[in-house]
């Protein structure tokens, strides 16, 4: 069976920037052009609708930057940035975004950037969720932004979701991000075979549990891998029997 062409969307606000970034695309194989944008609220609307494996995205656009397009977004895209202004950068690849181009774009390093792409696009089917929709599983990318620091997270690297009054803070690699979601919200667009509602406040990703000790409640308190802690309530102990077969 033959690999469907690479899926991409072009963001950006001038005009002729887009229009060379078409005609490079346009001259490599496996490579099919869904749509373009000019601005943040389009740049969204597309992505929600196409679907694109891969995003070529500006960071600087008088809607919003780039970033703004990525916040919020359920299901994240590949993205290479590419803009006219280098001191992005450490900002991008903070970020972990696939790749960063500076316009205007070489062939040979947007080639390579599609390279990437392909590479990181993933051939599986995706799991279900709750409310029936495709769910994120262990190497679906989400963006999370907490104040001027932004990161792509697979959600394999998450290890917990916590209640933090209004919001959620994520567990992810050596940080934890502040993010605008309710936990069910979150529930809801996760894996349930990978996460598991430890009690009311708590995801925790079953992947990421290194030991389970009983508690003096009744339940269970797992150790992470990261070195934090997950009380399992009374109520929930027996599922994660289950789920462990404990």
């Amino acid at each position: 069976m033959s690999t469907p062409p690479l899926r991409v969307l072009i963001v950006d606000d001038a005009r002729l920037a887009r229009a060379e970034l078409r005609t490079l695309l346009a001259c490599i194989d496996d490579v099919e052009l869904v749509g373009e944008a000019e601005d943040v609220p389009q740049a969204r609307a597309e992505i929600t609708r196409l679907h694109p494996d891969l995003v070529l995205l500006d960071i600087q656009m008088p809607s919003g930057s780039g970033f703004d397009v990525l916040d919020a977004l359920d299901v994240m895209p590949a993205v290479v940035f590419t803009t006219a202004y280098d001191h992005y950068a450490l900002q991008a690849f903070e970020a972990n975004a696939l790749d960063y181009l500076l316009k205007p774009v070489d062939p040979v390093r947007l080639a390579s950037a599609l390279d990437k792409a392909r590479a990181s696009r993933s051939m599986s089917a995706a799991p279900v969720a709750n409310d029936g929709r495709s769910a994120l599983g262990a190497e679906d990318q989400v963006f999370l932004r907490d104040g001027e620091r932004c990161w792509f997270v697979a959600t394999g690297e998450i290890s917990r979701i916590v209640v933090d009054g209004n919001y959620v803070r994520i567990w992810f690699r050596e940080h934890a991000a502040l993010l605008a979601r309710s936990l069910s919200a979150l529930e809801a667009r996760l894996d349930p075979a990978l996460f598991f509602r430890a009690n009311r406040n708590t995801l925790v990703n079953l992947r990421h549990i290194r030991t389970v000790e009983p508690s003096v409640s009744d339940g269970y308190t797992l150790g992470l891998r990261d070195g934090g802690e997950v009380e399992v309530s009374r109520r929930q102990a027996r599922e994660l029997r289950e789920r462990l077969a404990l």
